[in-house]
């Protein structure tokens, strides 16, 4: 039997000056609002915690454009956990804002898709639009844990802990992975980059940064079967994450996944 964890989603960062042409492909309001909310996600279950992606810094904000609210080990704290006792990161993939910092989480092993360690070390690097998500620093420092025995690979799906398993979807990165959480409420898909927002995945809308147009859009069918449920499914960036589940304590940027949505 599964056991079952709670979840949580912590905001460090937003982009607010961003239109709708930035997240959906062929969209019918292009110029529209389209901000993002950028979240690391952690998830418990008694002594255990597995911290899932690590965030950006505010001199990777100030170069990408972007405003960080607090560090993200910060933001950490704020549920009293210390970076450096964390034992295990699901790392979903190497982009900027999901993989900054690693050298922050000593005790840490990184979890991560064979796939997404290729590509971005690989010949599609030399490209400037595949390329352009990446900061060279954090791959490099992955490499680094790679070399001394601290990073778990997987081939496609896999069990990271009893009731965590990530998937791979590919799609927006080549080793893109989604992560499934059971809960007390039924399992929880934080779908991380296979969809950045609501609509992409309900809708069927495409992200604009892809590596694979195919397997982004069978990422949003792996999605929905992994949750279930639509309303299980937690998009990666979309703002409207902090209306739909209630807030964790006072902090007003940490929100509780694994219970019940509120609007």
């Amino acid at each position: 039997m599964n056991q079952h964890w709670e979840i949580y989603a912590l905001k460090y960062a937003e982009h607010t000056e961003r239109q709708r042409l930035s997240n959906f492909i062929f969209d019918e309001d292009p110029h529209g609002q389209g901000a993002l909310d950028f979240f690391i996600w952690v998830v418990k279950s008694g002594d255990q915690t597995i911290l899932i992606d690590t965030g950006f810094d505010q001199a990777e904000a100030k170069a990408r454009g972007r405003h960080v609210d607090r560090d993200p080990v910060e933001a950490l704290k704020g549920m009293g956990i210390d970076a450096e006792t964390i034992t295990d990161v699901i790392v979903t993939h190497l982009h900027f804002d999901h993989a900054g910092g690693l050298d922050r989480y000593p005790a840490a092993k990184f979890h991560l898709q064979e796939a997404e360690m290729a590509y971005a070390t690989g010949p599609c690097m030399c490209h400037g639009a595949l390329k352009a998500p990446f900061t060279v620093g954090h791959v490099v420092e992955m490499v680094q844990h790679v070399y001394s025995g601290r990073v778990v690979f997987y081939d496609g799906d896999a069990e990271v802990a009893p009731g965590v398993t990530v998937h791979k979807t590919g799609g927006h990165s080549r080793g893109l992975q989604a992560v499934r959480v059971e809960t007390t409420n039924g399992p929880i898909c934080l779908a991380s980059d296979a969809s950045h927002m609501y609509e992409n995945f309900l809708d069927g809308k495409l992200f604009p940064i892809v590596a694979d147009v195919e397997d982004m859009l069978k990422g949003f069918q792996t999605i929905r079967a992994l949750a279930g449920l639509d309303e299980r499914v937690v998009p990666g960036h979309d703002p409207l994450v902090t209306k739909y589940y209630p807030s964790f304590g006072q902090t007003g940027f940490i929100w509780r996944l694994d219970l019940p949505r509120v609007a």
